[in-house]
């Protein structure tokens, strides 16, 4: 197979349609937590906002601005995010990362939409923007619980 078919594979017309309609783009006015995090590899970044409410996920904004993976990452994520304590996201961004670096399986429901990565193991220099979005969220989760606790 040649690299370009490849890439042709890599970006399917169901990753160019997450990445066209990711949800919760809209930032949060009062977070209370805001991570931003930056692939130094292709440049990707990701901010996200987050407020809590009784350990969950009540809000949630993110602006992407990253390659075709990294927001339809991004995309599923979003389809998913509200409602989610911060072990659930965490598992998900450590699932992701086995599937893409390991092999791993598909990161569990709710978060089984990850599978349309699948191609992108091949490519390890993606790997970073497609988890950009789990590891902002983990650790804007992780402040904001910090803060409520302090």
């Amino acid at each position: 197979m040649s690299a370009e078919t490849d890439l042709i594979k890599l970006y399917s017309q169901r990753i160019l349609a997450l990445a066209a309609d990711i949800p919760l783009t809209k930032r949060l006015e009062r977070p209370d937590a805001t991570v931003k995090r930056r692939s130094p590899l292709c440049g990707s970044t990701v901010t996200v906002d987050v407020a809590l409410a009784d350990g969950r996920i009540a809000g949630f904004g993110q602006e992407v601005k990253a390659c075709a993976l990294g927001q339809a990452s991004a995309a599923v994520l979003g389809a998913q995010v509200l409602g989610r304590t911060r072990a659930e996201v965490e598992r998900a961004r450590d699932e992701l990362k086995a599937m893409l670096k390991d092999g791993g399986p598909v990161p569990a429901a709710p978060f089984d939409g990850f599978e349309v990565l699948l191609p992108a193991r091949d490519y390890k220099n993606r790997h970073a923007s497609i988890l950009l979005a789990l590891e902002a969220t983990a650790e804007a989760m992780a402040r904001a619980e910090a803060a409520q606790t302090a």
